[in-house]
């Protein structure tokens, strides 16, 4: 019997042990490697187009429908400025009526709100001075009278030689003296606004007329009444009885910028609207400008007269106006909600690029506000085309604040 040969089983063995270790780190290298590929490919990036930049935004279809674009067209602008103010009653046209002497009031007739006319009937005051007046003239109009007969008497006694010449002149002196004195009592009188037919009427009745009347030195309405029966008026002591203005006209007063004051002129005119009457304007012009500047505000006061036919202002309404300072300019023109107000105070657009979804924000300088727009003074061009509606949601996104 054969016995088998060991060493070459052996030999056998090992070499078919080494190959099958060789394809093993071949499978495993090859795995090692296909994994550390497909590591790689799903950490890279997909290929993409460029991000958007730090002042861009990118809309997608459903966002972009709810974005308004048109193209900047140049508009005209007003060169105007404004200012605050308050309306008051024209003191050229309204006066304070107080009695031309002391007296108690007898009678008021005028109510406050009421119109009156020049010359008529406010109220009737009780003034001893008056009275006095009154019977000083009645004393010198009998005084006339008498001189008057005993010169006539002179004459025909002077000329029959029945007295000499210095008892006829004595008779001219006295009805001369007589003559003066009743017109100094007429005068008198006169100063309590008693009319000459009033005066008249005093003289010849020889009657002393206890009221003395008070009229209204103006046609307008009564802004003001503080006369009762029985009350003590006196002269210059406020308040008046009464007090009238004529409404055709009322003051607005208003404090200006000191840098703006060269550019208001007397009588350039002016437009002035007033809180309740929200959509409507008054005409006025200038009529006065301070002279001095206030040290604490640094404004002007310019005070203009507005016309008010209806009488619709009254005195202490917030008012503002606007007045023309310069011949109307033309500029690019951005609607009010295209424009965004940004935190620091700037102010910007949103601007269209080539691709119609992606926009740009860019500063822009804007001087006057009319009529819905917004002059653009730098950073935009007619023609250019910009968000003119939905601006703020655009920085919105640019800020995080919508998706």
């Amino acid at each position: 019997m054969r016995l088998p040969n060991f060493n070459s089983r052996f030999k056998g063995r090992r070499a078919l042990f080494a190959m099958s270790a060789l394809i093993f780190f071949a499978i495993l290298a090859a795995a090692l490697y296909s994994g550390s590929h497909a590591k790689t490919a799903a950490q890279a990036p997909p290929a993409t187009t460029a991000a958007p930049g730090p002042d861009m935004v990118k809309l997608s279809d459903s966002q972009l429908s709810s974005i308004k674009v048109a193209a900047v067209a140049d508009r005209e602008f007003l060169v105007e400025k404004d200012a605050i103010g308050n309306i008051d009653f024209n003191e050229d046209r309204s006066v304070q009526v107080f009695a031309p002497f002391q007296g108690r009031i007898i009678q008021a007739f005028a109510d406050l709100g009421d119109e009156v006319k020049k010359d008529q009937v406010l109220f009737t005051i009780e003034s001893p001075d008056f009275i006095a007046a009154e019977s000083n003239l009645i004393s010198t109009a009998a005084a006339l009278d008498q001189t008057s007969s005993a010169l006539t008497r002179a004459r025909a006694l002077y000329a029959s030689k029945g007295i000499d010449q210095n008892d006829y002149e004595t008779a001219v002196a006295s009805q001369q003296s007589a003559e003066g004195a009743l017109r100094a009592a007429r005068h008198a009188v006169a100063i309590f606004g008693v009319t000459e037919t009033g005066i008249d009427q005093i003289v010849a009745s020889r009657r002393v007329e206890t009221a003395l009347i008070v009229r209204s030195p103006l046609t307008g309405r009564i802004t003001a009444r503080n006369a009762a029966p029985g009350l003590l008026a006196q002269p210059g002591n406020a308040p008046a009885p009464y007090a009238v203005a004529d409404l055709s006209t009322m003051w607005m007063l208003a404090n200006v910028p000191e840098a703006d004051s060269p550019q208001f002129k007397l009588g350039q005119p002016l437009r002035v609207a007033v809180m309740a009457f929200p959509d409507r304007s008054f005409n006025g012009k200038i009529t006065a400008i301070g002279a001095a500047v206030d040290p604490n505000s640094r404004r002007i006061t310019v005070r203009s007269e507005i016309k008010d036919p209806n009488h619709e202002l009254k005195p202490q309404m917030f008012a503002t106006f606007v007045i023309r300072t310069g011949a109307p300019v033309r500029a690019p023109a951005v609607p009010l909600n295209g424009v965004v107000r940004e935190g620091d105070g700037t102010m910007s657009v949103w601007v269209v690029d080539n691709d119609p979804h992606r926009f740009t924000r860019r500063s822009v300088r804007i001087g006057h506000q009319q009529a819905g727009y917004d002059e653009i003074l730098e950073g935009l061009k007619s023609g250019e085309t910009i968000a003119v509606s939905g601006a703020i949601f655009l920085s919105n996104i640019l800020y995080g604040g919508a998706s």
